[in-house]
């Protein structure tokens, strides 16, 4: 009987709790309610609330013989992930409202990285489109879709900043840039969020990896990242900042350790950075297992990491189950406070509240939304235009593309009849039997106007058990247990009854990604076997990329006529690489990673620094006693912000407002950009600046800007950029956000090797 007093005045309390039918009773404030949800808790359910154990899917009708339904009921649940559909998710909220002491809603969790049901490319590939409100849009259509499903939390954006395309999650990330990546990390947060949590098709975001995730030594994941603070703040912390800056409610810990300490245990990081330096004001969750796995790193037993985490500033922990199982102990030996316990729950409590949990716990259960709101016809539309937009056009000796549609065209390889894995990495919730591959698209494009045959030419690899490895959870390619001869055989027979042959080579989708790291990032062999004798069958050759990573492709550049790197790019795969091929949509994508030449040369990037001994000449001479290698080119194959198109541009008549800078003032800077081809395309202008004399060492060139336009065929537009000082700030030795007095050089281009010159004086 007390229980049931005490539930009801709490539904009471906060109002509308349960949906309540008189609407005109108000919320209580957050802090009010929060402040006297806290002041009924027990320890137990105050723990409760920071544990987020993952669910698995589940059964509908199954949830009351769960395992983890009578710890929902007990009060010892903050959070579930990995549940999809409403009807499977209210049927667990009503255990948390209706039969737990409190009834405190659950927060429901998912990896929504790249879309929802409806795919888009890997994140990789949306930065390649340089597009910010096509990728806002790609974040917002993915929080429609999930909040529709009873979804409330993302795991994403990742904006882990890389230069190692060894490791496999650069896939999820955007490039190797900091500005790119600010920008990205922003559209993403306003794109799952909407500046308005309230609404019932936004949802929470959670930053990740926090933080310097991407720089593991070897580019072996997981690895010990050890880096200067100086290079922290300049190379690598401010796409977090800027997500942080764009309202992010909630980050998740890396992890890899920082300065000797992991990041699910490193105070600096997670309370000094984080919170009291840039004002994070949300939830800090671990990353799966994260506490658990500082055993692993010699930080101490559970009990030990557990109180590490929490004093450090963790809130929600993910799996491990250290903070349910461990605290209440650390509390009674006087190893962590019940003030740090009341902080973190009410963290977890107001993100509850910002949700409209409090307010109505089942605001994301409406089936109707669920029937009518996802995997729709206009969805997949707008993520086969994005799609198109990702793709980067390598190469295009004499014109190879677009194709005609007329003929007889091959499409040959081991990826060109692969739906299940088009949608690429990380895309938990799609639907893989619907995405479309290459041959279905360009079938579907083509129509009856030319004539599509196909062969698979050979396996992903020779080694079967790589292969099995390279194709987990479901994204098979169905190994073809014929020999490599046969397999050869057939494709040339396929080859030679057409005008021009399509080759859909590279990696399968979970050859990139978490935990797959690679030393070798070339085509598998198996696939350069087949592509070379595609080659001799003296035939037009277009090379259709699908990769998670740069790859290095010397010698594909000099031998194959034509290269379209196309990722992974979602649902509408096919229907969007055949709307490029066929030059329905000209090709706009730009690297937003740079691609070696040798793995040798890894980590590689454009805005490195200058040494003492630096390369005179860009030939690839080498030069004794000078910053070289004996067997290889200092340049990379492809640079940053590289792509072609169909047509062509030119640069000309660069202009500088002025010739020198005061504090708090601006210059602009002009630029014409001409479509000097025969085709309307986009083009995105780039622009660099260097610092020429620092008190600290300064990189070659930063990009400070960049603006994606349209030109018709023999259209011209002027195109502006303001520098401000604060364009030109950087962290110097002593640790000072500030720009330096002296000169700067700015370029303007197509890449990151943009010619355009001109020069500018910072004045005191």
């Amino acid at each position: 009987m007390k229980k049931s007093i005490l539930v009801l005045s709490l539904l009471l309390a906060v109002s509308g709790f349960a949906q309540k039918k008189d609407k005109k009773q108000t919320l209580k404030p957050k802090a009010e309610l929060v402040t006297e949800l806290l002041s009924k808790m027990t320890l137990e359910e105050k723990l409760g609330q920071l544990n987020l154990p993952t669910s698995g899917d589940i059964t509908t009708g199954q949830s009351g013989s769960w395992d983890i339904s009578k710890k929902i009921e007990e009060g010892k649940v903050g959070g579930l992930f990995n549940i999809k559909s409403v009807k499977k998710i209210k049927e667990v909220q009503k255990l948390a409202v209706e039969k737990s002491r409190l009834g405190i809603p659950l927060i429901f969790g998912m990896d929504v990285i790249h879309g929802y049901e409806t795919v888009f490319p890997i994140p990789i590939g949306l930065a390649c489109s340089w597009d910010m409100k096509l990728i806002e849009q790609s974040a917002r259509i993915a929080a429609q879709e999930a909040t529709a499903d009873g979804i409330n939390w993302t795991f994403s954006p990742m904006v882990d900043v890389s230069r190692d395309p060894r490791w496999g999650r650069v896939s999820e990330g955007s490039g190797e840039d900091v500005f790119l990546g600010s920008r990205i990390a922003e559209a993403m947060v306003k794109g799952y969020q909407q500046n308005d949590l309230s609404k019932n098709n936004s949802m929470l975001s959670c930053v990740k990896h926090f933080a310097l995730y991407g720089a593991p030594e070897g580019g072996r994941d997981y690895n010990t990242v050890d880096m200067s603070r100086i290079r922290m703040y300049n190379e690598y912390l401010p796409p977090y900042k800027a997500a942080i800056d764009a309202g992010a409610g909630s980050v998740m810990a890396s992890f890899n350790e920082i300065d000797g300490i992991p990041a699910t245990g490193n105070k600096w990081l997670l309370t000094d950075l984080l919170r009291k330096q840039w004002g994070f004001k949300g939830f800090v969750v671990t990353d799966y297992t994260g506490i658990m796995e500082m055993t692993e790193h010699g930080m101490g037993d559970m009990q030990q990491v557990s109180a590490l985490a929490l004093k450090a500033g963790v809130e929600m922990d993910m799996v491990s189950e250290g903070f349910l199982n461990t605290l209440k102990k650390s509390l009674d030996e006087g190893k962590v406070t019940m003030a740090q316990i009341d902080h973190a729950v009410r963290l977890i409590l107001e993100a509850k509240y910002d949700l409209g949990l409090f307010a109505d716990p089942y605001k994301y259960c409406d089936e109707n939304r669920a029937k009518t709101e996802i995997f729709t016809p206009a969805h997949r539309e707008i993520a086969r235009k994005t799609a198109a937009q990702s793709l980067v056009l390598l190469k295009n000796d004499k014109q190879t593309l677009p194709l005609k549609k007329s003929g007889t065209i091959a499409v040959i390889g081991p990826l060109a009849e692969a739906k299940e894995n088009m949608n690429g990495t990380w895309s938990v919730a799609g639907k893989i039997d619907q995405a479309i591959s290459l041959v279905s698209g360009m079938k579907t494009v083509a129509g009856n106007s030319a004539k599509i045959l196909y062969a698979k030419g050979s396996n992903l690899t020779y080694d079967a058990v790589l292969e099995t490895n390279s194709t987990m959870f479901g994204k098979t390619l169905h190994r073809d247990n014929r020999s490599d001869e046969q397999l050869r055989n057939e494709a040339l027979q396929v080859a030679a009854q057409a005008d021009v042959i399509v080759a859909a080579l590279g990696e399968s989708a979970e050859m990139s990604g978490e935990s797959s790291s690679r030393t070798n990032i070339e085509i598998p062999q198996a696939q350069k076997d087949l592509l070379n004798a595609l080659l001799k069958t003296g035939k037009p050759v277009v090379l259709v990329l699908f990769n998670g990573r740069p790859l290095v492709l010397v010698e594909e550049e000099k031998t194959v006529p034509a290269m379209l790197n196309v990722w992974f790019a979602g649902s509408e795969s096919g229907l969007a690489i055949a709307d490029v091929l066929f030059g329905a949509v000209n090709p706009s994508g730009k690297l937003a990673m740079t691609f070696p030449r040798s793995v040798g040369q890894l980590p590689i990037y454009y805005n490195h620094k200058n040494t003492g001994r630096p390369l005179g000449n860009n030939e690839g001479k080498f030069e004794k006693f000078k910053t070289n290698y004996l067997d290889e080119r200092n340049e990379p194959l492809f640079p940053f912000g590289f792509g072609l198109s169909y047509t062509t541009f030119s640069y000309s008549n660069l202009k500088l407002s002025s010739h020198k800078l005061k504090a708090g003032a601006k210059i602009t800077i002009s630029v014409e950009v001409t479509n000097t081809g025969n085709s309307d395309g986009a083009e995105v202008v780039q622009l660099y600046i260097r610092d020429l004399v620092g008190s600290v060492t300064r990189p070659l060139r930063e990009l400070k800007g960049f603006e994606k336009i349209m030109l018709k065929k023999g259209e011209k537009k002027t195109v502006t950029f303001d520098i401000t000082d604060a364009d030109l700030k950087f962290y110097n030795n002593d640790m000072e956000y500030k720009a330096e007095a002296g000169a700067f050089s700015v370029f303007i281009g197509g890449d990151s090797t943009a010619g355009l010159q001109g020069n500018f004086e910072l004045v005191e």
